[in-house]
Order: C-alpha cells, then sequence, then structure tokens
C-alpha cells in the first residue's frame, strides 16, 4: 500500500518512549503497529455500526408485529420479579 499521507499526532513523552522501546522489542516498525490498530479500530466501527443496524431493523419488525410492551406491563413485570427476589432473600436468611 503506497504511503501518500502524514499522520501527526501529540502525546506525552513518557507514552511515546513506551510504545517505541515496546515496538523494538517486537523488532517491529512503530508505523507499522499504528497502522494496524488504525485498520482494527476502522473494522471495529464498523461492525458496531452494522450490529446497531440489525437491532434496529429487529426491533421496528418487532413493533410492526405488535410484539411491545407497554411502560405499564413492564412495570408490573419488574415489581413482580423485585418482590419474588426479596422473598427468595428473606426465606433463605430464615
Amino acid at each position: 500500500m503506497a504511503k501518500e499521507a502524514v499522520f501527526t499526532m501529540k502525546l506525552e513523552p513518557e507514552l511515546r518512549d513506551a510504545f517505541m522501546a515496546a515496538a523494538a522489542a517486537a523488532d517491529r516498525p512503530a508505523s507499522q503497529i499504528v497502522r494496524e490498530f488504525m485498520r482494527d479500530y476502522v473494522q471495529q466501527d464498523r461492525a458496531y455500526v452494522e450490529f446497531l443496524r440489525r437491532k434496529v431493523e429487529k426491533s421496528r419488525a418487532d413493533i410492526a408485529a405488535g410484539r411491545t410492551y407497554s411502560h405499564e406491563e413492564v412495570q408490573t413485570h419488574m415489581d413482580q420479579l423485585i418482590a419474588d427476589l426479596e422473598r427468595k432473600g428473606r426465606e433463605a436468611a430464615e
């Protein structure tokens, strides 16, 4: 891949020195490692965006199919779960 751009960044001297030492210990150019970090980050970002897109599509399909709950239904269900857990906790303490 042709290198056509320069990337400059500010960082703490201690971090730079530690990174350069780690790159040297791995016998790898620091620029190569940074390029790999950047590629990995871009790929992870794309994967996350795709994950969110699928979640939104599934949610929209659930809404269209009527698979939803009102706030009151969720609150009632959670109140029951909490009451059950509190009861089990009291029974275990006895």
